[in-house]
């Protein structure tokens, strides 16, 4: 792989993007690969847009900001609108399929915009609380930023504490992810 991975992450605060971002940066250090993880926090730590930057590389990352990203990933939208500014023709634009009112906004610069309804997947077939992991599993597919099976171990040392106590947690964060990777598969 060359050039860093440049990923954007954005959504309202309490939606898990900081974890996502987090996990996958955990993900890519435990292969020995590069990862750079700026979180940006709106005013109110919930209900502000919560943006999470991220770069995943195999060499060292030169600089933390960038202007385009390879991929944006948008659920709300007041997140759709405050990523825009990210994509570039290349970027892949992701963003929730539940998300109202919105076709307006969509960015126009790329023909890679897609919508996944992972709000409605979570709380159909799984639980509203892993959203957010329906998310991660898109941005794998996607990218192929870091495997699958590495991303779950992360999820593992994050979460383990919580899987102690409650195991059925580790199966629906796994199936999760797996039908976060499936909605962006059927769609690229």
């Amino acid at each position: 792989m060359g050039k860093p991975i440049k990923i954007v992450l954005a959504g309202e605060g309490g939606q898990g993007v900081q974890s996502v971002a987090e996990i996958l940066a955990e993900a890519a250090n435990e292969k020995g690969r590069e990862a750079l993880y700026i979180p940006n926090f709106g005013v109110e730590q919930r209900g502000g847009v919560s943006v999470a930057y991220l770069q995943i590389g195999d060499e060292a990352i030169g600089a933390p900001k960038f202007q385009i990203g390879d991929i944006v990933i948008a659920l709300s939208d007041r997140a759709v609108i405050r990523t825009r500014k990210y994509v570039g023709p290349e970027t892949v634009f992701v963003y929730d399929s539940g998300i109202e009112n919105i076709q307006d906004e969509l960015p126009t610069n790329t023909d890679k915009v897609y919508a996944i309804p992972a709000i409605e997947v979570s709380k159909k077939e799984l639980h509203p609380r892993v959203f957010n992991v329906i998310i991660m599993g898109a941005v794998l597919k996607a990218t192929g930023v870091v495997a699958m099976d590495d991303a779950k171990k992360a999820i593992e040392k994050k979460l383990g504490y919580k899987f102690d106590k409650n195991p059925e947690l580790r199966e629906m964060n796994f199936k999760a992810m797996e039908r976060g990777a499936e909605l962006v598969a059927e769609l690229l």
